[in-house]
């Protein structure tokens, strides 16, 4: 089950503050993010490990981002959005 937050934060990887609106869950520079969640949303993880970003993929006309922990080496997949840096850079392209 989704649980939305509220948070604003500054990336652990490369500093950027990251301006939050309830589904954010990486920086949109870098594409790294923490391991926070066991379910999205709910901060149970107790790893808080960085989320590497190592690859990006396409799937019905959608954009997810493949993530994988440094820490504990789980991979994870998350939507990019539009203000991701990747997808202004594609759309400049056009």
């Amino acid at each position: 089950m989704f649980i939305r937050k509220t948070e604003d934060f500054k990336c652990k990887n490369c500093g950027y503050l990251v301006k939050g609106n309830g589904y954010t869950n990486h920086c949109p520079k870098c594409l790294y993010s923490k391991h926070v969640d066991i379910d999205p949303g709910d901060r149970l993880e107790k790893c808080h490990g960085l989320m590497k970003p190592i690859g990006i993929e396409k799937k019905n006309g959608k954009y997810k981002i493949i993530q994988k922990c440094l820490k504990c080496g789980v991979e994870r997949r998350c939507k990019m959005v539009d203000d991701d840096e990747v997808m202004y850079n594609q759309r400049s392209k056009k």
